[in-house]
């Protein structure tokens, strides 16, 4: 859960930059993208990917 607040900060970061620069449509994109991050309804499967290319490896 820690990787998605993460990069939920991220974007949100990016959501200003891009803001700045003028681009309002790409920083309301990233500022979903974060909500969505911080809002449970997205589920972090990394480390189960990991693991499923290191098994398979093995193999």
């Amino acid at each position: 859960m820690d990787r998605l607040k993460a990069q939920a900060s991220k974007n949100r970061e990016a959501a200003k930059v891009l803001r700045s620069r003028g681009k309002d449509t790409a920083a309301k994109q990233m500022e979903t993208r974060a909500d969505e991050l911080e809002s449970g309804r997205v589920t972090d499967v990394t480390d189960s990917v990991v693991g499923l290319f290191r098994w398979a490896q093995g193999r």
